[in-house]
């Protein structure tokens, strides 16, 4: 057991040199060793001297990289003062001005849409200080790095979540974080104005289902670190996979027969997985969930 840096947020071993902070807003992965640590996704702003007690009772090594998986603010509100604890490596081809902005600290990387989201001319979401943009974007399928003797795989999940989500693929280690497009904690959350499309979720899953190894009878293999919850493996994505599909396919049924929003609310097409992933209260409601796939499949 590793020690706690507080009782708010609390380190995780996931595999190897792999760990997941929780408790700090979405959960966050840091990968460790010779060349220093990585971090995927830094948690709200507030949480932030939380989360770097809990990198440091981790390692000592400088913070090289920040991967933004969304720019959601419960797993980018960290970024300002994640970067400037950080430092970004500098030489072989990099021989010119990186700029003041990319310069100092690590290096935040994220796909081109999540930096068209948090910095200002957007008008789409509060920007964040210039300080927490992304300082390396891509805007093709995956951007690759290797990292502490490891190859890691950036890759773009299109209109899902978001439009600008990734996950994380650990190559060597075998963890996948998946920011939001996966939790143990609730429906998929659908970020209609930002992009977000039910279809794009599931073909999302359908990937993350796909890069996955399991062990067949028993858990383990490839390891999965969602968005919120707990550390999981191939069976938590499958089970969310399904449900997922059959209450989209539900919705879909409805939305052929010409029911109104307000019908297919009625007729309670989650009923059966409220239990686990429903509330009528909170920032993502079931009633939420239900809009949200219902506007995505009348477009």
């Amino acid at each position: 057991m590793l020690a706690q840096p507080s009782a708010d947020v609390h380190v995780w071993p996931v595999r190897d040199n792999i760990y997941m902070i929780v408790g700090a807003g979405g959960n966050i992965t840091l990968q460790t060793g010779k060349d220093g640590v990585l971090v995927v996704d830094s948690g709200l702003a507030n949480m932030s001297d939380k989360v770097l007690e809990a990198i440091r009772s981790i390692s000592k090594g400088p913070i090289r990289y920040l991967v933004n998986t969304h720019y959601h603010p419960d797993h980018v509100g960290g970024n300002e003062a994640i970067r400037k604890a950080g430092s970004t490596i500098s030489g072989g081809n990099v021989a010119f001005d990186l700029g003041a902005n990319a310069s100092e600290g690590a290096q935040v990387i994220a796909h081109e849409n999540v930096l068209n989201r948090v910095s200002a001319p957007t008008g789409k979401q509060s920007a964040l200080p210039t300080g927490g943009w992304p300082t390396n974007t891509f805007v093709d399928n995956e951007k690759k790095l290797f990292f502490n003797g490891e190859g890691i795989a950036v890759i773009h999940m299109p209109n899902a979540h978001t439009d600008g989500d990734s996950i994380v693929f650990f190559r060597r280690t075998d963890v996948i974080a998946t920011g939001d497009l996966f939790t143990t904690v609730m429906y998929p959350v659908i970020d209609t104005a930002a992009g977000g499309n039910i279809q794009g979720i599931v073909e999302a899953l359908n990937r993350i289902v796909d890069l996955i190894i399991p062990v067949y009878g028993q858990e383990g293999g490839t390891l999965v670190v969602p968005g919120h919850g707990r550390l999981c493996d191939l069976g938590d994505v499958i089970n969310y996979r399904e449900m997922t599909i059959i209450i989209r396919d539900r919705i879909e049924d409805m939305v052929k027969k010409g029911m109104t929003l307000e019908q297919v609310k009625a007729a309670k097409p989650t009923f059966d997985y409220d239990p686990l992933y429903g509330t009528s209260t909170g920032f993502w409601t079931t009633d939420m969930f239900v809009e949200a796939v219902y506007k995505s499949l009348k477009k």
